[in-house]
């Protein structure tokens, strides 16, 4: 009988998808794909609900340390060990991924160009996503984080439009070259001092001196940037966008983006806490500069898929502020505007494929008056473009409310920082609803446009896709209405975290030669205009 008391399910999450992704090819199938398209949505539903179980009977919210902790040796000659645990950082975010990696998969139903190996890539990619949230060895990480690279890249450039090729090799470049900065960081933070190791909660415990940590620090700040992404590492993101398929835009928004906030939380931020110091201003910035400068072009977007993609990098401008606000509030905000995002974002790029599908167009100008056929997906694009502009009650404006006030009652920063970037970042809270009000109009108001688009053959959202919407939609209010059902999974963790950063800050106390600093009322430190106290 199976013993479920000491079943590894971190490992059975990674592994199970993987392993069954394998019997494809062998799979009896007419054809049509059939066979091959429940089979892995049965694969998918199975691993989900083995977190699910995980999550509900072994997870401890008020722990703020790993948990589910297993730890096994892979090859011990070089100390690589098969580590693996959870804690309130990656938890929620491995319960983003199966949710939508598995509503993914059902979303890829018209999928009929090679279904064999499409499902084979999805399924091997479902292990290597949650790999990267759950693995605690450094080496291991970035085995995880280089899988999860190649089943993207093959569905980008066999499944997607008419540039597929370019927006592939674009993101296979910059993630490929951003995951080269991991390997020497990590490498040099496991080889330094007297001990070689790649244990993530013993790096974390080395005495790294502070220009070590900054070099670190940088080098993982770029690799993560291009995963977030963060400006000017954004620019293969609108390109995959425009060129992927509804499923593997869920993926990308869904998923792939929060691996980088995820990284900077756990790494940056958690191992490298002196250098996170000096670093957490350039992130302030750069995350006002994501929030504007992304919202103003995704207002000047004229294709429906690039217009929702600049309108992801810049609600990822909030998760750095969030990390960057040195409190309890703003960093819990960061991480919630992760897990909102994820769903958000996964929903409105369904309904772009959705709508493509039936216009066969992505520009704006072709569009017009299509809501008078498909008033389901009219009414189902609205609700979703009211959750991405942080309308009360959706989960976006409980998120971009708490790293609002979060950054601004940090104590961290001197007052006139803080009044800036908050007016900077309210400037790119206010453009989101009028590039997506405007983007609704032009789609679904107005008279319709039957040169371009054949209206008489329309036809509105089929049940499956409703409930796709639907199943993203819930959490999405649920999320709204009563933020502490995803807040408490992870509360502990954060606070944790971020006592830990807030006693980093006195390395900065008496450097007076450091042009970023910090205020005088915290811990005695310098102000952060630059002005020496």
């Amino acid at each position: 009988m199976l013993n479920l008391e000491n079943f590894p399910w971190l490992t059975f999450s990674i592994i199970f998808p993987v392993i069954m992704a394998l019997p494809i090819a062998f799979i009896p199938d007419k054809g049509d794909g059939k066979t091959i398209r429940w089979y892995a949505l049965i694969v998918g539903l199975i691993d989900f609900v083995a977190i699910v179980y995980a999550f509900c009977t072994k997870y401890d919210f008020a722990t703020p340390g790993l948990q589910l902790v297993e730890n096994y040796a892979w090859v011990p000659q070089i100390g690589l060990n098969w580590s693996a645990g959870v804690d309130g950082l990656s938890m929620p975010l491995v319960l983003l991924t199966g949710f939508i990696t598995t509503l993914a998969i059902l979303a890829s139903w018209p999928v009929s160009l090679k279904p064999r190996l499409f499902y084979f890539l999805m399924l091997a990619m479902y292990g290597g996503q949650i790999g990267v949230f759950v693995v605690q060895d450094m080496l291991l990480f970035f085995l995880m984080w280089e899988l999860e690279l190649i089943p993207v890249y093959l569905l980008l450039s066999i499944w997607g439009g008419y540039k597929r090729q370019y927006a592939a090799t674009k993101f296979i470049l910059y993630t490929a070259g951003g995951s080269l900065f991991i390997l020497v960081a990590g490498l040099a933070m496991a080889f330094y001092g007297g001990t070689t190791t790649f244990d993530m909660t013993a790096l974390a415990g080395k005495n790294y001196p502070l220009t070590f940590q900054l070099i670190a620090y940088g080098a993982f700040l770029i690799a993560y940037g291009v995963k977030l992404p963060i400006f000017p590492l954004h620019t293969w993101l609108p390109d995959a966008h425009g060129e992927a398929t509804a499923p593997v835009h869920m993926l990308l928004a869904g998923i792939l983006l929060k691996m980088g906030g995820y990284a900077l939380l756990r790494m940056n931020a958690g191992m490298l806490p002196d250098a996170h110091a000096y670093f957490a201003p350039v992130l302030v910035i750069l995350g006002v500069v994501n929030i504007i400068y992304a919202a103003l072009t995704s207002f000047a977007q004229r294709s429906l898929k690039r217009k929702i993609a600049y309108s992801s990098i810049s609600h990822m401008g909030f998760v750095l502020i969030g990390i960057a606000s040195f409190t309890d509030l703003g960093t819990s905000g960061a991480v919630l505007q992760m897990i909102s995002h994820g769903l958000i974002g996964a929903s409105l790029f369904f309904l772009v494929g959705a709508t493509y599908d039936r216009t066969h167009t992505l520009i704006l100008d072709e569009m017009g008056g299509v809501g008078q056929k498909m008033p389901k997906i009219f009414a189902m694009f609205t609700a979703c473009s009211l959750a991405s502009l942080a309308l009360p009650g959706m989960s976006g404006f409980v998120a971009e409310v708490m790293v609002f006030v979060g950054f601004a009652t940090s104590d961290a920063y001197s007052t006139t920082f803080k009044i800036v970037t908050v007016i900077l970042a309210a400037v790119g809270v206010i453009l989101t609803p009028v590039y997506l009000l405007s983007m609704l109009r032009e789609i679904f108001y107005g008279a319709e446009n039957k040169e371009l688009v054949a209206h008489e053959e329309l036809v509105d959202a089929e049940p499956r896709e409703v409930f796709i919407i639907a199943c993203l939609l819930i959490p999405v209010i649920g999320i709204g209405l009563y933020p502490k059902l995803m807040t408490q999974v992870y509360d502990a963790t954060t606070t944790s975290l971020v006592a830990a950063l807030r006693q980093s800050v006195p390395t900065l106390t008496g450097k007076t030669d450091k042009p970023l600093a910090f205020h005088s009322d915290f811990k005695s430190a310098p102000v952060i205009t630059g002005k020496q106290s």
